[in-house]
């Protein structure tokens, strides 16, 4: 990593700070909810908005960045999500918030897949160590984002929005200034490149499993703030070590893993674990101490499954690697939409623990899809030419007949 040059760097600095937007509004949810008066469900559109646009808006930032050029979308991104930041703190009502949320979503779709692509191309070495660069800017925003909105949102709900606003001008500044190449290919991609990248069998395959994977992800995410019942900062500390564990996964076990198994079963028994860590959250909702508990492994296993999952995804075509970024994550920041408010609609009309069954449900059918469908994952290597044999030097007669 050090030996990175530092358009690398900014980059991932950068996307470390555009993370920090998935997780910045868990603190301030409870606050959210008591002083707009809004219900549980309609706080969790903040996440569903958001995941909506950034999910329909990744199918088409391989096209816009191909025509633009990596540079100026990473930049049109950062700008749109400072504007989406910035009216979200503004805003008098949940509705204008969640409005507002759907903007940021806009320039979250420009910047992420946008900035995966970016690093691995411009990163020196393999794509893998340019992917854990990515993942460990994924953890570390995700550990900082709640922390800062705990902070921030200690002294208002509206602070951690404003603070976001900054924190990416600043971010926008400094990609400017470091990122010089204007990253455009030589020929732009069509517009529906990302929808006719699924139709490889092995990138559609993951993009599903994704699609379920994400479901449990932001059902831990969006909800767990409710059963915590902490203060801001209470709920920021907690995830800020739910993000921390999974950075440090990224970076050191998911490597140590592939490096000894092969990938897509690493990915299996790590679904399969996290399978059961929703399910113990089921049973434990009552319990604080466990909860923190289990953030923190949660944050361990889904580490390990972010990195592993991007190393297959970027290996399992030979689609280009902005196209790939774009339709995986497309269809797996669906299924993160889907599950905010289907969790706080479980919890409404059935019981707290179910939005964790359903977790683990949708886990479980990740980790089923991923055996049964792994034949389908491994990436058929081109046959080399065979090397010439040198030629014998002629034999007499007589020794070829002894």
């Amino acid at each position: 990593m050090r030996t990175q040059p530092t358009s690398v760097w900014a980059v991932a600095l950068t996307a470390m700070i555009a993370f920090m937007g998935l997780g910045l509004v868990d603190p301030i949810l409870p606050s959210i909810s008591a002083e707009l008066g809004a219900t549980t469900t309609q706080t969790s559109l903040l996440f569903t908005s958001y995941l909506v646009v950034t999910a329909v808006g990744m199918f088409f930032t391989s096209a816009i960045s191909s025509r633009l050029g990596s540079r100026t979308t990473l930049l049109l991104g950062l700008g749109v999500i400072v504007l989406g930041a910035a009216g979200a703190g503004a805003s008098g009502s949940i509705g204008e918030i969640i409005a507002f949320r759907a903007v940021w979503g806009l320039g979250n779709a420009l910047f992420i897949s946008t900035a995966l692509a970016t690093i691995i191309n411009e990163a020196r070495g393999s794509s893998a160590g340019a992917i854990i660069m990515y993942e460990a800017a994924l953890g570390l925003g995700l550990a900082v984002g709640p922390l800062l909105g705990g902070v921030l949102g200690g002294i208002s709900w509206r602070g951690p929005f404003f603070g976001t606003a900054a924190l990416m001008t600043i971010g926008a500044v400094l990609l400017a200034v470091l990122l010089r190449s204007p990253g455009r290919p030589p020929r732009p991609s069509p517009v529906l490149a990302a929808f006719g990248a699924l139709r490889h069998r092995a990138l559609r395959v993951m993009a599903i499993v994704a699609l379920f994977y994400n479901m449990g992800f932001f059902v831990l995410m969006s909800f767990t703030p409710y059963p915590l019942g902490l203060p801001a900062m209470g709920i920021g500390l907690v995830f800020a070590g739910w993000g921390l564990s999974l950075a440090i996964t990224s970076v050191f076990v998911a490597p140590a893993l592939t490096r000894r198994w092969p990938p897509v079963r690493v990915l299996t028994v790590t679904l399969v674990l996290l399978t059961a860590t929703m399910a113990g959250f089921a049973l434990v909702i009552d319990h604080l101490a466990l909860l923190v508990v289990g953030m923190v492994l949660a944050g361990l296993e889904l580490g390990i499954m972010n990195t592993v999952m991007t190393e297959v995804v970027m290996g399992a075509t030979d689609v280009p690697r902005q196209v790939a970024s774009s339709a995986y994550s497309g269809v797996r920041f669906l299924g993160g939409a889907i599950a905010p408010p289907l969790a706080t609609g479980l919890a409404a009309s059935v019981a707290m623990s179910t939005p964790y069954w359903f977790a683990a449900g949708a886990l479980a059918v990740a980790a089923g899809l991923l055996v049964v469908l792994r034949r389908h994952l491994h990436r058929r290597e081109p046959e080399l030419p065979k090397p010439a044999q040198p030629a014998l030097p002629a034999q007499p007669a007589d020794a070829v007949a002894n």
